[in-house]
């Protein structure tokens, strides 16, 4: 299961109900949590500008890689209110107020900008869902249909029958059946995506997070490299900005591109750090963003190599604590 730390299992305090809502047929919809996600489907000043804020920076990022002579693009994994609004059983909300659609609006033709809330809206009466059932993530068809637009968006091909790689079944509780009472479970979709590219790099904190098999708790400051020699695959290198809907292992959006471009590096950060993207080159830089974050406007401080926010103190070591024999 892929959590999202930043999804506490808190109260709504501004309804004191769940911070889930129970749809139609077992569909889940987290509203609370520490971003109040309901409430970014409102009105007002403050919302007004912080989309703009949005935009703009979407805008001057775009506009700054471009004089570096690279392509910056920028998604944002559309929430499951925004999506799935048929499916909420009449929960009181605007879905025409998502962020995503008032950016998709204002962004409209800019080569910035990846649009994913119209594909997702056209597709999610489809055989396949886009989300899971049972908590916020999307699916592995989900993920496929977003890799799809972007490599549209980047003229690149996608490598032949990579939606058919290979996949099994895990059945749990995820993040947001978790937070219930009665703890639904789901029966879930995972696939074998990894062929042909290797990771060639981790840094200290996946790799230790992994020698201890704590790689599900890992998130901000997680950075890797993927390097893909096949014959024929696309040349270009790749940074990829990104959270859980990516990922750091070769499951979702990272692992897609890392079987499609030759060198894909992957850093878990909302902001971008301009000094890391100057040392690589690369020749495409990608920002995936989940909706329900957008309430925070990252301010591009990012420190790769430190895996926090430049000018900051790395956290102070705990003390040792003695075993008893």
């Amino acid at each position: 299961m892929l959590r999202d730390r930043r999804e506490p299992a808190a109260p709504d305090a501004a309804t004191g109900a769940s911070s889930v809502h129970v749809g139609r047929d077992g569909w889940l919809f987290l509203t609370g949590g520490s971003n109040r996600v309901l409430a970014q489907y409102g009105r007002g000043l403050r919302r007004w500008w912080l989309l703009r804020a949005w935009a703009r920076l979407i805008e001057a990022r775009t506009a700054r890689a471009a004089r570096l002579g690279i392509r910056c693009v920028h998604t944002f994994v559309p929430e499951k209110l925004s999506v799935y609004d048929n499916l909420t059983g009449g929960l009181a909300y605007d879905p025409g107020r998502a962020s995503t659609r008032i950016l998709a609006r204002r962004l409209m033709g800019q080569p910035g900008y990846v649009d994913l809330l119209a594909p997702f809206r056209a597709a999610r009466d489809g055989p396949a869902p886009l989300y899971q059932r049972t908590d916020t993530h999307w699916t592995v068809d989900g993920c496929l249909l977003a890799y799809r637009e972007l490599m549209r968006a980047l003229h690149a091909v996608p490598p032949a029958g990579i939606g058919e790689r290979p996949r099994f079944e895990i059945d749990g509780v995820r993040d947001l059946g978790a937070k219930l009472p009665g703890r639904p479970s789901e029966i879930v979709q995972h696939w074998v995506l990894q062929r042909d590219a290797v990771r060639s790099y981790a840094n200290a904190l996946v790799e230790t997070h992994e020698a201890a098999g704590r790689g599900d708790e890992l998130h901000t400051g997680a950075h890797v490299i993927y390097r893909n020699a096949a014959p024929g695959i696309d040349p270009r290198r790749v940074i990829l900005f990104g959270d859980s809907y990516a990922h750091f292992a070769p499951i979702l959006l990272t692992g897609l591109f890392a079987e499609s471009f030759a060198e894909v590096h992957f850093v878990w950060s909302s902001a971008l750090d301009w000094t890391y993207i100057e040392a690589v080159r690369p020749d495409i830089v990608v920002a995936e963003l989940a909706e329900r974050f957008l309430t925070r406007l990252p301010k591009d401080d990012y420190d790769v190599e430190t895996g926090r926010r430049r000018g900051l103190k790395a956290p102070a070591a705990r003390p040792a604590v003695a075993r008893a024999a």
